[in-house]
């Protein structure tokens, strides 16, 4: 691991120290204990961006949404076949996905990031990296919200390779909102209809869910589905990895 003076120079969040306010008659109180900070862009991983996968960058339309946080995470996977090659079948893959999804109208490709069964992120809504981009991923509860899908089928009996898992889990870690567990529970009002919930409803759900938990769906498979408490749990222990005092 880099040192913490390393984190510093590359524009990491300086400390920070809780100090007491003084008042007049009164002596100056000293500095409390630090408070412990976690440093998202230390939690980062490698992502392949959009040019990488050679996205349909000039069918995208214009005015897509900017959130201000990421409060939940819902994980979701595409239905392809799983015996795809990593380096060779992929970024066709991610380009069809993109075409379907504008064809569906939702702008451009509706999750925020893709995972293949090597472990391999992508960016797939046009900025994910950078900003909380609203997605196009959980009818209902796309804002405030992050969408991941894993690049396959993983219904009942299809085993989901670790490499996938962790690399869900590392997205969660570094999205996620600084002040929001991934072990916890998350309070979402239902923009549509069309979602298990009628609009304007409030609904208390897992920080870490699936598509099936708002919308009439078996995704993201009963496999991937089983494996949500292990991504919570990984998620969470990279993020107490990346929380130094403050």
């Amino acid at each position: 691991m880099q040192s913490y003076r390393a984190m510093l120079l590359s524009g990491l969040t300086a400390l920070v120290f809780l100090g007491a306010c003084s008042t007049p008659g009164r002596p100056v109180q000293g500095p409390t204990h630090p408070r412990a900070v976690l440093h998202p862009a230390v939690l980062r991983p490698v992502i392949v961006g959009r040019a990488g996968w050679h996205a349909d960058q000039a069918s995208v339309r214009a005015g897509l949404v900017y959130d201000r946080s990421v409060r939940a995470v819902f994980i979701h996977h595409t239905d392809n076949p799983n015996d795809y090659d990593c380096a060779k079948d992929v970024p066709a893959m991610l380009l069809a996905l993109e075409q379907r999804h504008i064809a569906l109208g939702w702008d451009d490709l509706g999750y925020n990031f893709v995972v293949d069964r090597c472990g391999g992120i992508y960016e797939g809504r046009t900025g994910s990296i950078d900003r909380d981009v609203r997605g196009a991923h959980t009818e209902g509860f796309n804002t405030d919200t992050l969408g991941i899908a894993a690049l396959g089928n993983f219904g009942p009996g299809q085993p989901v390779p670790q490499p996938m898992l962790r690399a869900i889990a590392e997205i969660a870690a570094w999205k996620l909102d600084p002040s929001v567990s991934p072990l916890g529970h998350v309070r979402l009002v239902s923009s549509n209809d069309g979602s298990r919930f009628p609009k304007g409803t409030a609904v208390s759900l897992n920080v870490v869910s699936g598509h099936r938990d708002v919308y009439e769906t078996d995704c993201p498979g009963q496999a991937l589905y089983d494996a949500l408490p292990w991504i919570r749990k990984t998620a969470a222990a990279l993020r107490a990895k990346a929380t130094y005092p403050g």
